[in-house]
């Protein structure tokens, strides 16, 4: 999105590495116009956009969300109930860390990721301890030890992402999601919803944005498209304007998306 608001419209553009509230804070402040991917985080929506109304939705990414729980490959084929959230406390010794109080561990990632695991593990009463590992950074590693040296891990991940594409990962299926299950937060005792990625940008962005708004609104992809990006930068060593090549393998798609 950078590169074509750079070399097509002749914009400068600014990127900021932010968690995700502040990044809503940024665009009340006035120091963020565009989160280009945000996953649900209703909360936030009904507070910056329908209470202080200093943001707007952008419409899809077109990327589909997926959050849950999962273990490597390796377990679920040695243990092949384990991927059942009702078996997991028979497994609960397997996950014991020195941080997890002598209960099984659920990694996570960093506190401000949209998780109900905290909530999940008490009303689904299952003998574990949330613990963070404050990153997705973190997670990802977690991950490839796991895989690599066999060690067993439960943790809370997420796709779109690379890591797909590297290490096997197993979902373990928790209670179905079903229209409001997760409206109380602290009663929820059913999976994640699958969400539908979408853009917010500031209010004053969206009136005043011209091209550059347009683009942003326009834009949308896939979760294989993205992969592709998000693998060049990560593991092939490209730079994010490097990797940015994708649009001369897809000229037809991003065209789609420029301001008429």
């Amino acid at each position: 999105m950078s590169y074509l608001l750079e070399h097509e419209l002749g914009y400068q553009v600014e990127k900021v590495t932010l968690a995700e509230e502040p990044s809503w804070q940024g665009m009340e402040s006035g120091g963020v116009d565009v989160l280009i991917e945000n996953w649900g985080h209703p909360d936030l929506k009904k507070k910056y956009i329908e209470e202080k109304n200093v943001a707007v939705e952008a419409g899809s990414t077109g990327n589909k969300g997926v959050i849950g729980w999962y273990v490597p490959e390796w377990m679920a084929q040695k243990y092949p109930d384990i991927t059942d959230y009702k078996n997991l406390n028979k497994y609960a010794d397997l996950f014991k860390t020195s941080e997890s109080d002598g209960k099984g561990q659920l990694l996570d990632g960093d506190p401000s990721f949209v998780t109900n695991d905290e909530a999940l593990v008490k009303n689904l009463k299952l003998d574990y301890k949330v613990v963070y590992a404050g990153s997705e950074a973190a997670l990802i590693k977690a991950a490839k030890q796991a895989t690599e040296q066999k060690k067993p891990l439960l943790m809370y991940f997420y796709e779109p992402q690379w890591l797909f594409n590297q290490v096997k990962l197993v979902r373990v299926n928790l209670p179905a999601y079903t229209e409001g299950c997760g409206s109380d937060p602290k009663k929820i005792a059913c999976d994640y919803p699958p969400y539908d990625l979408d853009k917010i940008v500031g209010k004053k962005f969206a009136d005043t944005g011209g091209k550059a708004y347009e683009l942003v609104k326009n834009f949308q992809w896939t979760n294989d498209d993205q992969n592709v990006v998000a693998d060049d930068i990560t593991n092939n060593g490209m730079s994010a304007e490097d990797a940015a090549k994708w649009v001369e393998a897809n000229t037809a798609k991003w065209q789609a998306w420029m301001p008429k």
